[in-house]
């Protein structure tokens, strides 16, 4: 099988996911963040991840990927309850993160972004829904420190570092993508128990973190 991806986007991680859990081959294809013809004519619009099965037919949107993979063997790994907490704290979160996320990912070093024009396309873009990211980063510093204070009650939420609530659920397949994401901004700190698991995930799922880049 072959999954279309852009290495920073949190729902591409979200589809690598379950083929590191489930320890299964993939073949990962970067795209250029310009490119729309691959997208659409794989399925018809730009957006990604994009799985292309076996058979050559390809599925869209990461959560049915993801379902449809952890399947396939008729031994699901995602068995484990939610916890409304986790959901809770991932909706206030991300109401504000991708002021302190997309102005980063804008600079670093990311595949899909390996020409000019890929990486001004993904500039105008997002600049023209959130704003101008020059300005965004003036204010980064309160920002590093919100996301350091929601860290701290994240913390509290952790059951085990292999499983957030103790069992592996769909509450692993939301935070974790947004916590690799946290390892491009530089500053922010990190709980012991948040830490672990973050670590812990990356290895299970076999997603990189973003330290070695941080910006």
């Amino acid at each position: 099988m072959k999954l279309y991806i852009y290495d920073h986007c949190p729902f591409c991680v979200k589809a690598r996911m379950i083929f590191g859990l489930k320890n299964l081959p993939v073949e990962l294809i970067v795209m250029l963040n310009d490119d729309e013809e691959t997208p659409k004519r794989l399925i018809g619009q730009k957006i990604a991840p994009i799985l292309q099965k076996e058979d050559g037919s390809c599925m869209p949107e990461s959560l049915d990927i993801v379902r449809f993979v952890d399947k396939l063997d008729g031994e699901p790994l995602l068995t484990g309850k939610t916890n409304p907490a986790i959901n809770d704290w991932l909706r206030n979160v991300n109401g504000y993160v991708n002021k302190l996320l997309l102005p980063r990912i804008a600079q670093a070093s990311f595949a899909e972004f390996a020409t000019p024009e890929a990486r001004s396309y993904f500039k105008n873009k997002k600049e023209a829904s959130i704003g101008d990211f020059a300005e965004l980063k003036q204010h980064a510093n309160g920002l590093v420190k919100k996301i350091s204070d929601d860290l701290r009650d994240l913390d509290k939420l952790i059951v085990k570092p292999n499983a957030v609530n103790g069992e592996l659920s769909d509450d692993d397949i939301h935070l974790f993508p947004l916590l690799r994401s946290l390892t491009l901004v530089a500053g922010v700190t990190w709980p012991s128990r948040v830490a672990e698991y973050r670590d812990n995930m990356a290895k299970q799922t076999q997603v990189n973190l973003l330290s070695s880049i941080a910006v």
